[in-house]
């Protein structure tokens, strides 16, 4: 696509605001959102398993079944250009041949560091409990997150992220596997209908130790 993209980081960083209000006749193609979440799965994860998996919410009927689960943010649900579901996969460790495989098929890493990562990778993970890996997991989705709303704003869309909606029927109502699949946020975005509000921060020197 020959979008321009916005390159200025700091623009990007200092400018980002949680957007409730959307203008609600500005769509993102699927195309495009593809590209959104490819930049934003560039994000670092806990021995590369990537346990991030996302379910885009971008049809009316969709926005409809969302609606019923996420009462308090329909403003956001109704005006953007789409939800992104944000899970992570208990399972992921099924992909740990897919990501090495891959990684030496494209020069990245030779196969005697392939075959040593993924035997210590599987024994690690076998070793771990479940409340281990989701926290494990739970630090990846946050990470592909903030990734994914910065990337937003390089293609000149805002979101917002949030945490307020039914966790507990999410996954079954957009058919997918409640066991393996465990929700961590929704993130809307869409094309700012209003500016946000600028919010307060800490002063570095109150949240920071130097030793």
């Amino acid at each position: 696509m020959n979008k321009t993209l916005v390159n200025d980081f700091n623009k990007i960083v200092t400018g980002r605001r949680s957007i409730r209000k959307y203008d609600p006749t500005v769509k993102i193609s699927r195309t495009e959102m593809k590209e959104i979440l490819e930049k934003a799965t560039l994000a670092p994860s806990s021995l590369n398993m990537q346990p991030w998996r996302f379910v885009v919410i971008d049809t009316e009927e969709g926005k409809e079944k969302l609606a019923s689960l996420a009462p308090g943010n329909l403003t956001q649900v109704q005006t953007s250009a789409a939800v992104i579901a944000v899970f992570v996969d208990m399972k992921n460790e099924e992909y740990i041949e897919t990501i090495f495989d891959t990684a030496v098929e494209k020069g990245y890493m030779p196969v005697d560091v392939r075959n040593r990562q993924v035997t210590g990778i599987k024994g690690y993970m076998e070793n771990m409990t479940f409340e281990q890996k989701k926290a494990m997991n739970l630090i990846d989705a946050g990470l592909v997150s903030m990734q994914l709303m910065l990337v937003a704003r390089a293609y000149g869309y805002d979101t917002n992220p949030i945490g307020g909606y039914d966790k507990e029927n999410i996954a079954e109502t957009f058919g997918i596997d409640k066991e393996r699949y465990y929700p961590v946020m929704l993130i809307s975005i869409g094309k700012a209908a209003e500016e946000g509000h600028k919010s307060v921060r800490l002063p570095v020197d109150t949240i920071t130790e130097w030793k």
